[in-house]
């Protein structure tokens, strides 16, 4: 029991210690808090947001994993060999899926929602919607069961990924959601262009009578203006004014403040700056910086993914799964860097030319296992106290 068990009065046999001792009697529910359907909307209908996610969904799915050797700590899967690991994380998953559709799926997930749910059952893994899975817990247990369209699932059967978030130690935040206001406004601005340009609410034409006319006199002549003037082919609708109604300033209308471009501008960047993607790889209008942009989008957007996923598979398995970034070409340094660097590391003697043509990605070749032994213009290479000018032999 604990101490505040003996204020409260309660008996030891009515007391159930949780497991973990910071959810002391805590029992609730944990159901998906984002708006799957604002989300979607935006996603298929923002170009911003639709171009954002793509990147960083196509990016994470790209990056292949190995799977080093067994871990310390107590793994939740049993017995599993490290090849059918590398097969299900870098191959085939399940039977329906190749491994980039099943990484795409997960990483769509974990940006509209925040989580990753993915169930093992002891042969191939499968992506369970993040939006319909509801985490359980009891008195007792850290996470009683996971909960997917009334069937239930035990902990050992789910690997769950979860982003950051303050509100629960359960779910995480979608990354949209602190973007959902501007979101909203880049909508609205677009639906207010969408509804002034097709309702012609920038008259072309003006007709002016001294008298006051009927209602349906002005409507018919509206009809016959317009079925020669045709707004739905470009024209706008015409305006008629009577009883000596005047129109000042009819032309200084500003149609570049109507179109809203600066700020829908300036809001793409606020999008884009939520997700973690730099506007300039969008914008692609200063090539110079684009290089260093693209390695900062990378470690700092790009690799916190994949290394979350793979702690979660690390602490599943059993196995440490590490990231292989070595065809990403925005994290290698240029070609001629690297064939220095990789050149001054073999003449220098510390690796030798199999282990620098492996890192560059050339077959091996026969007798390059040998470390050089750099070479000492002042002496000998193995004694540089022997050695100097050799020695000219003298003929008889």
């Amino acid at each position: 029991m604990a101490w505040y068990d003996n204020i409260l009065g309660r008996k030891e046999e009515e007391v159930v210690e949780k497991l973990n001792p910071i959810q002391q009697y805590v029992q609730e529910i944990n159901s998906s808090r984002e708006d799957h359907t604002s989300y979607e909307r935006f996603y298929e209908e923002l170009e911003i947001v639709n171009r954002g996610v793509n990147m960083i969904v196509d990016d994470v799915a790209e990056i292949p994993v190995r799977v080093g050797s067994p871990t310390k700590a107590q793994s939740v899967v049993k017995g599993i060999k490290r090849s059918k690991v590398d097969l299900l994380l870098n191959l085939e998953p399940n039977l329906f899926q190749d491994i980039s559709t099943f990484k795409r799926n997960l990483i769509t997930d974990y940006l509209l929602d925040g989580n990753i749910f993915i169930y093992y059952d002891g042969a191939h893994l499968y992506h369970i919607p993040a939006e319909n899975v509801q985490i359980n817990e009891n008195a007792r247990d850290y996470i009683e069961k996971y909960t997917y369209n009334d069937v239930d699932y035990s902990p050992s059967e789910i690997i769950h990924i979860k982003e950051n978030s303050f509100h629960s130690m359960y779910r995480g935040v979608s990354r949209l959601k602190p973007a959902v206001r501007t979101m909203k406004i880049i909508k609205a601005m677009r639906n207010f262009q969408d509804n002034f340009f097709n309702n012609g609410a920038v008259p072309g034409l003006v007709l002016k009578s001294p008298n006051t006319l009927s209602e349906k006199i002005k409507e018919r002549m509206i009809q016959s203006w317009s079925a020669r003037y045709r707004p739905d082919s470009g024209g706008r609708r015409p305006l008629i004014l009577d009883g000596g109604i005047e129109v000042d300033d009819l032309t200084n209308i500003n149609f570049k403040d109507l179109d809203f471009q600066n700020a829908i501008l300036e809001n793409e960047k606020i999008i884009s700056k939520a997700l973690g993607v730099p506007y300039l790889l969008m914008d692609s209008g200063n090539n110079a910086n684009i290089r260093p942009n693209m390695r900062l989008y990378y470690l700092e957007t790009i690799l916190p993914i994949v290394r979350k996923i793979n702690y979660s598979l690390t602490r599943y398995f059993g196995f440490e799964i590490l990231e292989d970034t070595t065809n990403i070409s925005a994290l290698q340094p240029e070609m001629r860097d690297q064939s220095a660097y990789y050149s001054a590391l073999v003449n220098g003697g510390i690796i030798t030319v199999a282990e620098a043509r492996e890192k560059l990605g050339f077959r091996e070749l026969p007798e390059t296992d040998n470390i050089r032994v750099p070479a000492n213009i002042a002496g000998s290479a193995v004694n540089p106290d022997e050695g100097g000018r050799p020695a000219e032999s003298t003929e008889e």
